[in-house]
C-alpha cells in the first residue's frame, strides 16, 4: 500500500502528483512544490523516524548535492511530516523526467543501445562518482544499479545524475541484494565473502554491470545471476567479451570492460578517476557498422532485469503533441521538455528525432 496519495498535501508545501516507483527503502512520488515547481520526494518506508535520524542518513547525499556537480543530484529539502499513518521521514530532489537508466535502456526495445550513447553515460556516471571518489575519506556509493542513475536532458544532450548517495549503508544487506531481479550482480564478488567489504572498486565493479549491460543486453554471469545459491565461488565462471556479442564493440573497449569487472579488487580500476581516464581515450572503430542492431536480433532482449512495457508509438506520439502545444509558451518549455523527454522512453525513434528540442526547450528557447 502507498505510503502517499495522489493530492496529498505535504507540510502545506508539496502537493503530490503521482507514484514514480519504489526501491528496498523508500517510495519515490512526483511532487509539486508551492513555489519551485515539480520536485521528486523519496519518502522512507520505516515511520517513526525524527529529524536526527533523517539528518544521519542524509549527510553524504546533502554534502555532495551542495558540491552542485551537474552527475551528482541535487537534494533540495529533508524533513518529516505527520500523517494518519503516522510520522514519516522525506527528502526532495530534483525531478527527472526522463526517469531511470533502466528504463532508458528498455526503450530501445530489441535493439542495442548505440555505442556512442552507452560511452557518453558510463562517462558522465564515472564523472559524478569521481567527485565522491576523491573525497577524503572516499564517499562510497554501495548501492550502483540501473535504478538509481537518472537520464534527462538539457541543453547539451543526455544529462546524467547518479542518485542515493550513502543511502544504502543504512540498508539491511540481505534486503539490498533482493530488492530486484538481477540487483544482486551489481555487487562485487568481494562483498559475497563479507557484506561489509565496500569500496571504491566495488562501485566500480557496479558501473562495470551497467556498461556490460548497455552493450550486450545481457548481465555478466547472467546464467546464474538468478542462482538461489549465488555465492562467491559463482564468480569463477569465465565472462564472454561484449565484442563476441556486439559487433560495435572494439577491443579498447573491451579491455575496459572487463578490467572493470576484474573478480579481484585489486585488478579492478581502483576508482572512477581510473575508470574515467581509459573511457576518455576511447575512440569509436573507424569499421563499426552503422546499424541499430549490432547483435543478434535472437538474443536481444531487454529483460535482463525483469519484464518491462514494450514501446508504445501512439502513447509518444500523444506526449510528442502535447510538448509541442506547451512549447509555445515560454514559461512552459520545461514542462514540455519534460513530455518530451517521457514520449523518448516510449518510443526511442523519436530520441533522434527531436532531441534537438529537448536541447533548445531546456535552453528556453521555444523553435
Amino acid at each position: 500500500m502507498a505510503i502517499l496519495t495522489e493530492g496529498q498535501r505535504i507540510n502545506n508545501t508539496y502537493e503530490v502528483e503521482r507514484f514514480l516507483g519504489e526501491g528496498a527503502f523508500a517510495e519515490v512520488y512526483r511532487v509539486k512544490h508551492r513555489f519551485l515547481g515539480r520536485q521528486a520526494m523519496k519518502v522512507f518506508k520505516t515511520f517513526g523516524m525524527t529529524m536526527d535520524e533523517i539528518e544521519k542518513i542524509m549527510g553524504e547525499a546533502i554534502l555532495l548535492s551542495q558540491i552542485g556537480h551537474p552527475n551528482i543530484v541535487r537534494v533540495f529539502d529533508a524533513n518529516v511530516s505527520t500523517t494518519q499513518k503516522g510520522i514519516f521521514g522525506y527528502f526532495t530532489m530534483e525531478y527527472v523526467a526522463g526517469g531511470s537508466l533502466d528504463k532508458f535502456w528498455q526503450s530501445y526495445d530489441n535493439r542495442v543501445v548505440p555505442i556512442e550513447t552507452t560511452v557518453q553515460v558510463i562517462t558522465q556516471i564515472c564523472q559524478g562518482l569521481a567527485v565522491s571518489h576523491s573525497e577524503n575519506p572516499p564517499i562510497i556509493h554501495r548501492d550502483i544499479k540501473p535504478q538509481n542513475i537518472l537520464i534527462g536532458y538539457d541543453s547539451e544532450g543526455i544529462r546524467v545524475r547518479v542518485s542515493d548517495f550513502g543511502l544504502a549503508k543504512h540498508v539491511n544487506p540481505l534486503t539490498l541484494l533482493a530488492s530486484a531481479k538481477g540487483t544482486k550482480i551489481f555487487k562485487s564478488p568481494e562483498v559475497y565473502k563479507d557484506y561489509k567489504f565496500d569500496s571504491c572498486a566495488g562501485d566500480v565493479w557496479a558501473i562495470g554491470c551497467i556498461l556490460y549491460l548497455m552493450l550486450t543486453d545481457r548481465l555478466p554471469f547472467a546464467d546464474i545471476v538468478e542462482n538461489e545459491f549465488f555465492d562467491h565461488s559463482s564468480f569463477l565462471v569465465p565472462i564472454i567479451p561484449p565484442s563476441r556479442l556486439n559487433l560495435n564493440v572494439n577491443p579498447f573497449l573491451d579491455q575496459i570492460t572487463l578490467k572493470a569487472l576484474a573478480i579481484e579488487p585489486s585488478a579492478r580500476y581502483l576508482n572512477a578517476m581510473e575508470f574515467l581516464k581509459d573511457l576518455k581515450k576511447w575512440k569509436p572503430s573507424k569499421t563499426a557498422k552503422h546499424t541499430d542492431i549490432a547483435i543478434n536480433q535472437a538474443e536481444t532482449t531487454k529483460e535482463a532485469l525483469g519484464v518491462h512495457t514494450p514501446v508504445d508509438e501512439t502513447k509518444a506520439t500523444e506526449l510528442l503533441k502535447e510538448a509541442l502545444s506547451l512549447s509555445i509558451y515560454s514559461n512552459k518549455l520545461n514542462d514540455a521538455a519534460d513530455l518530451l523527454e517521457q514520449a523518448f522512453l516510449r518510443f526511442p525513434d523519436y530520441k533522434e528525432k527531436y532531441e534537438y528540442l529537448a536541447k533548445l526547450w531546456r535552453k528556453g528557447i521555444s523553435r
